[in-house]
């Protein structure tokens, strides 16, 4: 399972929790959570996906093709790695996908203030610049405009997990690159490539990766199905993961 932009494992462990299926593993990203950053690279999808080809490699030596899930930013890196080396990949599984790229749709003010903010992140001197990308009040203003549900228990405890894990970032050079590869780059960017079986799995009211652009997704790939999760945006892994484990079951379970 591959996690989004700042998270870690953890983000995923919810829906890992309800798959019954085989061996579940979230390795943390370079530079995030407990792994080193890249040396020598730039942490982007290309640097993320030979990251985690060689990790997927090393698990298993005999080569044999792995299911490979993706949610948010991971799903762009899960798409490209099933494109890349298809023959390691049997089925794909994109959560909350990035089908539209963040400076060219509905959000791209939001997204151009964003970029301003990590780009002056990155530029200030150490600590500052630190301080500045790991800011409680940016965290909490981010999670409260993501999480849709009502469950009082519910959005504390997705608030407590994004200010405990969102600011495990290794430097703010990292976070940096990284956010330009999540608003330069999408799934579609590597659909046509796509030939494994590869489930969609959507938020209603998801407004970083509207329904519109997964269809538009689905319909552009060889053999893919779509499954829109209700009342639920794009924090899936945090709202609905049981239901969004249900669905991976689901698609496993099927020829």
């Amino acid at each position: 399972m591959v996690h989004g932009l700042r998270g870690t494992h953890h983000g995923l462990e919810l829906i890992a929790a309800g798959i019954a299926r085989g061996r579940v593993i979230i390795p943390d990203l370079p530079g995030f959570g407990d792994s080193e950053p890249m040396r020598g690279r730039t942490h982007d999808t290309a640097g993320y996906a030979d990251a985690l080809i060689e990790l997927i490699r090393r698990l298993d030596d005999r080569g044999r093709p792995i299911v490979l899930i993706g949610h948010s930013f991971g799903s762009i890196v899960a798409a490209r790695i099933a494109a890349r080396v298809p023959h390691l990949v049997r089925r794909l599984v994109l959560i909350n996908p990035i089908s539209t790229p963040a400076l060219a749709g509905p959000r791209v003010a939001m997204s151009k203030l964003t970029s301003a903010y990590y780009s002056l992140g990155r530029a200030l001197p150490g600590k500052a610049g630190h301080a500045l990308l790991s800011s409680r009040w940016v965290v909490l203003a981010s999670s409260r405009a993501m999480t849709r549900t009502k469950d009082k228990r519910l959005r504390e405890f997705i608030h407590d997990s994004h200010l405990r894990h969102f600011n495990r970032f290794h430097s703010p050079a990292v976070l940096s690159e990284t956010f330009q590869a999540s608003v330069t780059s999408t799934v579609a960017d590597f659909a046509d490539a796509i030939g494994m079986p590869t489930l969609l799995i959507a938020g209603e009211h998801d407004e970083i990766a509207p329904v519109a652009g997964q269809r538009e997704l689905a319909d552009r790939m060889a053999d893919a199905r779509l499954e829109v999760l209700p009342d639920v945006g794009h924090l899936v892994h945090y709202e609905t993961p049981l239901a969004a484990a249900a669905a991976v079951e689901r698609f496993l379970g099927t020829p």
